[in-house]
């Protein structure tokens, strides 16, 4: 696809992202990918003279193979493919078309991809970045010690409210995808963590008038007294890693993927992994099972002394 895309769409396009606002209710962010990708759709057909009205199920397997050989991810092309296969079927349902040139098309097979969590030396490390016994210090500890006990995500722990925490019981309760709620175990060293926070920090950070609803019931503040943001959740665990010499794509999901990954490599079963961390389906958590694995062989490999051996013949 060319660099310069004309910022131009045909009416039916136009037509399709109002439907979009109006009735999906679909986000700012959501309606300009559909119009970037759907602009790049129709400049393309525009090349090969043809339009959304005459473009044929042959034309559309050829935009898929010119996508593939400019390179583009598999991720970024289902993404594409996505928006267009709703847009045919949009056009079909308004009576723009009677047929969907999209109808058979397989879709795009995305590889795939195995999180890489940290090693438990790694995990001890980054924790161990945390200096200081300054408010935001003790904030920052806690927070890296939750995400790894818990495997929670970042969002939920920035969501997380006093009443949600149950310290003397060991358990959180955080609520998910779909506002889903689940009770966490949280072990003994973040809930001390979470507890020299809570009695002997956050009232430092905590304003005289809270400027929101709620925030003067968040557990996680930032410095200028409000609930602390999933952005700056995120800069917290960059800044230790970096600390820590840990630079290679760390965020708050790395340690979600860590804590799967160290409860299977010693002996958690799969299902309550799954419970813990909110995955709706086994098949979620099933990925650390493979993450574990390939641990296990490339230790196997590099340790066991006849495993680089060529077989003789």
């Amino acid at each position: 696809m060319s660099a310069m895309i004309p910022d131009v769409v045909p009416l039916e396009v136009e037509e399709f992202l109002g439907w979009l606002a109006a009735e999906r209710g679909r986000s700012a962010n959501t309606l300009a990918a559909y119009r970037r990708d759907l602009t790049g759709y129709c400049a393309w057909l525009g090349e090969q003279a043809t339009d959304v009205q005459r473009v044929v199920p042959a034309d559309v397997d050829r935009f898929v193979d010119h996508r593939r050989a400019g390179g583009v991810a598999a991720s970024s092309l289902a993404r594409q493919m996505a928006a267009i296969r709703t847009f045919h079927r949009f056009m079909v349902s308004e009576s723009h078309r009677v047929d969907d040139p999209t109808v058979d098309f397989e879709g795009v097979k995305v590889p795939a991809g195995i999180p890489k969590p940290l090693s438990e030396e790694e995990v001890e490390s980054l924790i161990a970045a945390v200096v200081g016994d300054d408010p935001v210090s003790r904030r920052d500890r806690a927070l890296l010690e939750l995400l790894y006990a818990t495997g929670a995500r970042i969002s939920e722990l920035c969501g997380l409210s006093l009443g949600d925490i149950d310290l003397e019981a060991g358990m959180i309760r955080l609520y998910g995808k779909g506002s889903k709620e689940r009770l966490v175990p949280v072990g003994s060293l973040a809930r001390e963590a979470v507890h020299r926070w809570l009695t002997d920090g956050r009232d430092s950070l905590s304003p005289a008038r809270w400027a929101r609803r709620g925030d003067a019931d968040a557990v996680f503040l930032n410095t200028r007294g409000g609930r602390l943001g999933r952005q700056a959740a995120y800069a917290i665990v960059v800044r230790h890693g970096e600390r820590a010499g840990l630079t290679s794509h760390l965020s708050p999901h790395v340690l979600r993927h860590s804590c799967a990954t160290h409860m299977l490599d010693h002996g958690a079963d799969l299902r309550i992994v799954q419970e813990m961390l909110g995955h709706a389906s086994i098949s979620t958590t099933q990925v650390y099972t493979r993450v574990s694995q390939e641990r296990l062989f490339d230790q196997y490999r590099s340790a066991h002394p006849r495993a680089a051996v060529g077989r003789g013949t």
